[in-house]
Parts: structure tokens; C-alpha cells; sequence
């Protein structure tokens, strides 16, 4: 055992040796000195074959013939035929093929290994007398303040409780450009402050930071293997015995044992092995390294055949930050309040936006004491507040607890949704009370970045939301969208999914809310923005750590172009094959220049690979059609 590690730990030393003992032989050949000529290849082939014949030996002792009992059984071959030359360049050409493999491998794993890098390590931990201690990361609990200095790492996932800060986040979202982080903020574990000293109240800690699951996510990914590299994996078990059947054959039947050593040389199929993963190395990589977190070459495959693009609406096509457009009141001044006590432990935008409002206008609603809440996905919230009944939500909420709208509110809610406004209502004691109006803020640049989308080949764009039609239809048609679906609730979307998929069709279902959850998992990829909720983030397959568009069309474009890649690996791998075959054929190959077209075949798909690392998607631009308005999942049944 001591031998082997030995072995594997001196391998590239094992290689410049051989290198100069293969140089040692043809100086003797050369100045006509046969002892120095075969001493020197003998030596070079038994020492280069070391290696090679224990990886042989330790793959059959898990049942598994590999590319290296191939070379093994060659080497062993040209011994026997006294063609040492031969064996030692053979030896020679795949432990130096292997050094180069190693080499530029690492180079595709060089973003995810950068992440690890930049783990933070210490913290500097605030004591309740005031002084700072410095401790090891991982003994640092949820709750523990930490002090973070500039040019220090943010240790831990945490709200800013005092301090401000200039915040380099690439990291976690791959955006560099510095953020202004001020008290009752987050910031993330891994992220650098670039100026100013903040104090951080640790939410979370360890592996459950931000930043420690992406290093999982993105490791986990390089493990999880595409379709592509499943049925090579399968390929490969068979024709590697079978390339050694074939050689038995050729030396029983041509009684050429030399011929029989050159079939198992050529018959390698290294190129092919290792064409896909690499591939998906490199684009995994990629994405890492610009913010899109893509969870393994399995995903990649199915997104490069995704169709039709899904979306959520709020806080997904919109920026999620809305505000309180207008507000009418009914009698009842508390609603207001009430509404906001019952939605300040809510994470929903719309929620967020009437806290914010009471909290700006000194409504008070800190004091009240909300209960018997009960929460009914897609519609809104009930409680007890004071001895009171209230409903928070949309008018289907409405219905379902008796509220009744006269015709004057009725009129003054369409108002506000032909305004573009999301509606809350809210009723007391069976009697509406309030309609506020909510706008939403589309995000920038979206528009352009959906018409690149389908320029890059998405055939639909779908808008789902649980909002209004009025609302829907202002935001999709701004957007160009190809259809709109509103008053969805949350298993509707899922339906409406399946039914797509049903069609035929790829779906992809981006979304950032616990809503979406149902939905992300349930289409064929399911994408999060990075600042939604930890389900969604979970539950997805790709993850836009920047909430970005631009990271979408990223991530879509590395797909299609990783697949391409990968197909590109396997034609050369194949070609090599067969080019090599008919060099065998007729005469103009032999072992050793066989081996150098072999190993050559596969450096060739390692640096068609890392031409991965450098991807970029091009701006290219498209029209859209008119939207199509569909009230419900019912419409297209």
C-alpha cells in the first residue's frame, strides 16, 4: 500500500523519467550503441508502466475493465515482442496525456475552486461587555453579533444592527459592482467589505449561510451527470471489454500478435469518457462564476430542450418592491392597522408594502394582538384582532367570507386596477372596511431581455399570477408576453404546468415566492431568483443569484451552448476512432503514433471544454406577438 501511494504521489516525476530515458534510447540507437538503446527503453517502459498496471489493478478489483488494463495488456504485449521502443512511447504518451488532462481539468474547476478559497475561516465575535474575540467560524451561533471591518469577510448570514458599508458581493450574486449596505440590511457569508465597519446580528451561521450552499449546490453539481454522460458511462462498460475481445480475435485469426497489441492501444475510448463531463464541468463552472447556480449536467441537458418560459409575475417579472398607490377607506379607521398586524410577519411584497405604509403614516399596529390567524394560499389571511373578524386579500377571499361589494366600491376597485395596481381589500366583521391599490415596479430592461430569450429560441412566454386580470394585463402586454394567465391560486399554476407539459411542451418555471415552490418543482426546470424564499431556492434547479434576467439568459445560453459542446467532444472522440482504425488498416498507424493521436484526441476535447469558461451570451433581438389574455386554467380545457 505504502508503494502505491508512493507511486501515485511521484506520477508526474515518473513521467520526466521516462522522458529521459526514451531520449537516453534514441541517443544510443543513434550513435550505434545497442546496449544503451534497449537498456534505456526497457527501463523506461517497466518504470512508466508501474502506475499504469497498478490503476488496472486496482479498477478490476472492483470489477471494471478499464482504459488502463488496456495499456497495461499492450505494454506487456510489446515486451514480448521485444518491442521496447514501442512500450516505452506508449507508457510515455498516456501517463504524459494524463498529466496534460490533469492539468487543464483544473483549470475548467478553477471558479468553483475559488469559491472555497474564499470561505471565510475566523469571525471577530462582539462580547456582551463590549470587547471583540476572535474565534473559528464554525463556533459562532445564530444570535452572536460579529464585527466586520474593511477589507474583512462578512463571516456569516446576518442583519446589519449598526454601521454602514460598501459591499462586494460577487461571491454570492457574480455582480462586482459595490453595494451600499446600511443598519437592518442583510449581508451575506463570503462577501468582502470594501469600505466601513459594520456590526452583524448572525441569522445564519456555518452551512447554512448563503454562501457555504452554493459551494455545495455547485460541488453536488459537478457530480449529478447529464443523459449524455449516463449512456457514455454505459457505453464504455461494454466496449472496453469489447475492444479487448476484438484484439484476441485479430491475434487468433491473423496470427499477428503486434497487430493484436495496436488494436488494444487504438481502442482506448478516453476521448469519449471524457468528452461530456468535462463539458459540463467547464459550463457548470461558468455559471458559478457569473451567478447562476446550475444544479448538475443533468439540468443543464433539459434546459437547452426548454420551449416555453413560465413566469411568475410579482417579484419576478416586477421587482417585488411595491408600494401603496392609493387607499379608500370605509368607516372603519383601524383597518389599516389591522391589516398591517396580521401581514408584518408575512414575507408577500404586497404585504411588505401595507407595513410600510402604516409604519410611514404612524398607524398604530404594533400594539395589537393578532390571533386565531389563518393564512389561505393565493387569497390572503383571517384573524381575531380586538374582539374583531378580519380578512386581508382579494376579492376571492371576499366571496368565500360573505363580503359583499356595492356597486360604488365595486367601481372604485376596477378604477384601481385599471390604474395597473394589485388590490388588497380589507373586510371587519363581514363588512369591507378598505381597498388599497399596490403598484409594482416592472423590472429593468425586461422587456429586451424576453424578446432575447425568444431569439434564442424559446418558442412562449407564459405570465402566471395569482393577481387581477386588469392588473396582469397592464404588466404582460407591457412586457410583450405571449399569454397572460391571472387569478391563478397556487395549485392552479401547477395544473396549468402540467397541462403544458402534457402538450408537449419543455417548461421552464422561473418564480421567487414560497408560492411558487409547488410550481418550480413541478415543471421540467424549475428556476429561483436568488433573493426569494430558501424554499423556492431549494426546491429549483437553477438558482439566479443575482434576481437578474440577464443571469437567465445566461444560464439558457450556457445550456444550449455546454450541449453543443458536448456533442462537438463526442464527434471528434468518434472520429478519432475511426480515423485511427483506417490508419490501422491501411498501414500508416502504428502503437506509439496511435497513442499520440489518442492522447492528442483527448486533449483536444479538454480545450474545446474550457472554451466553456469564457462563454458570454450575444445580444441578439426579436419581436413578440401580441398577448393573449386567458382568465384561468379552465380557458384551455
Amino acid at each position: 500500500m505504502k508503494f502505491q501511494r508512493w507511486i501515485q504521489h511521484h506520477t508526474n516525476q515518473i513521467t520526466a523519467v521516462t522522458a529521459g530515458l526514451i531520449i537516453l534510447g534514441f541517443i544510443g540507437r543513434f550513435t550505434g550503441q545497442p546496449w544503451l538503446d534497449t537498456s534505456a527503453f526497457v527501463l523506461a517502459s517497466i518504470i512508466a508502466a508501474t502506475p499504469i498496471i497498478i490503476r488496472a489493478w486496482e479498477a478490476l478489483r472492483v470489477k471494471t475493465i478499464s482504459i488502463e488494463l488496456l495499456v497495461s495488456i499492450a505494454v506487456i504485449g510489446a515486451f514480448v515482442i521485444r518491442e521496447f521502443d514501442e512500450s516505452a512511447i506508449v507508457t510515455f504518451l498516456f501517463l504524459f496525456g494524463t498529466f496534460l488532462e490533469e492539468k487543464t481539468l483544473a483549470r475548467t474547476r478553477k471558479s468553483i475552486k475559488s469559491l472555497t478559497e474564499m470561505a471565510p475561516t475566523t469571525a471577530q465575535v462582539v462580547q456582551p461587555d463590549g470587547s471583540v474575540n476572535e474565534t473559528d467560524v464554525d463556533f459562532v451561533d445564530e444570535g452572536d453579533v460579529v464585527l466586520v471591518k474593511t477589507g474583512a469577510q462578512v463571516p456569516v448570514d446576518g442583519k446589519i444592527v449598526s454601521g454602514s458599508a460598501y459591499l462586494n458581493e460577487a461571491s454570492v450574486t457574480g455582480e462586482s459592482k459595490l453595494v451600499t449596505k446600511r443598519p437592518g440590511e442583510l449581508v451575506y457569508s463570503g462577501t468582502m467589505v470594501d469600505n466601513g465597519t459594520i456590526q452583524v446580528t448572525a441569522t445564519k451561521v456555518g452551512d447554512d449561510t448563503t454562501f457555504a450552499k452554493i459551494i455545495e449546490l455547485v460541488e453536488d453539481a459537478q457530480d449529478t451527470k447529464s443523459h449524455v454522460e449516463k449512456f457514455i458511462d454505459r457505453f464504455a462498460t461494454y466496449y472496453t471489454p469489447a475492444v479487448l475481445l476484438l484484439a484476441l480475435l485479430v491475434g487468433i485469426f491473423f496470427r499477428d500478435f503486434k497487430l493484436a497489441i495496436t488494436v488494444l492501444v487504438l481502442g482506448c475510448p478516453g476521448a469519449l469518457v471524457i468528452g461530456a463531463p468535462v463539458s459540463n464541468v467547464a459550463g457548470i463552472g461558468n455559471g458559478a462564476k457569473n451567478g447562476v447556480l446550475i444544479k448538475g449536467g443533468e439540468v443543464v441537458d433539459t434546459f437547452s430542450k426548454v420551449d416555453t418560459l413560465v413566469f411568475d409575475k410579482t417579484g419576478t417579472l416586477t421587482k417585488g418592491k411595491t408600494e401603496v398607490a392609493s387607499v379608500q377607506t370605509y368607516g372603519d379607521s383601524h383597518a389599516l392597522a389591522y391589516a398591517a398586524a396580521m401581514e408584518r410577519e408575512s414575507d408577500h411584497p404586497l404585504g411588505r408594502a401595507i407595513v410600510a405604509y402604516v409604519t410611514e403614516h404612524e398607524l398604530a399596529s404594533d400594539s395589537l394582538v393578532v390571533q386565531a390567524t389563518n393564512t389561505i394560499k393565493g387569497q390572503g389571511m383571517t384573524a381575531e384582532i380586538e374582539n374583531h373578524d378580519v380578512a386581508v386579500g382579494n376579492q376571492t377571499l371576499m366571496n368565500a367570507e360573505g363580503v359583499i361589494l356595492n356597486d360604488a366600491q365595486q367601481k372604485t376597485l376596477i378604477a384601481i386596477q385599471h390604474q395597473g395596481s394589485s388590490t388588497v381589500l380589507v373586510a371587519v366583521d363581514g363588512a369591507l372596511q378598505a381597498i388599497i391599490g399596490i403598484a409594482d415596479v416592472i423590472r429593468d430592461g425586461v422587456k429586451d431581455d424576453l424578446r432575447q430569450l425568444k431569439a434564442m429560441g424559446v418558442e412562449r412566454l407564459v405570465m402566471l399570477t395569482g393577481d387581477n386580470e386588469l392588473t396582469a394585463k397592464t404588466v404582460g402586454s407591457q412586457l410583450g408576453m405571449d399569454e397572460i394567465h391571472a387569478n391563478l391560486l397556487p395549485e392552479e399554476k401547477v395544473t396549468f404546468v402540467k397541462q403544458l407539459q402534457d402538450d408537449g411542451h419543455t417548461v421552464a418555471f422561473v418564480g421567487d415566492g414560497i408560492n411558487d415552490s409547488p410550481s418550480i418543482a413541478t415543471a421540467n426546470i424549475g428556476i429561483a431568483m436568488g433573493g426569494g424564499t430558501d424554499v423556492a431556492v431549494e426546491t429549483s434547479d437553477i438558482v439566479l443569484m443575482q434576481s437578474s434576467f440577464g443571469e437567465l439568459i445566461h444560464a439558457y445560453g450556457l445550456a444550449k451552448k455546454t450541449v453543443r459542446n458536448t456533442r462537438e467532444n463526442i464527434i471528434i472522440a468518434i472520429g478519432t476512432v475511426v480515423f485511427l482504425l483506417i490508419g490501422l488498416i491501411f498501414g500508416y498507424i502504428y502503437m506509439a503514433s496511435g497513442m499520440f493521436v489518442h492522447e492528442a484526441s483527448i486533449l483536444v476535447v479538454v480545450l474545446n471544454a474550457m472554451r466553456l469558461i469564457r462563454y458570454t451570451p450575444k445580444r441578439i433581438m426579436a419581436s413578440n406577438k401580441p398577448a393573449k389574455l386567458i382568465k384561468s386554467p379552465a380557458a384551455i380545457n
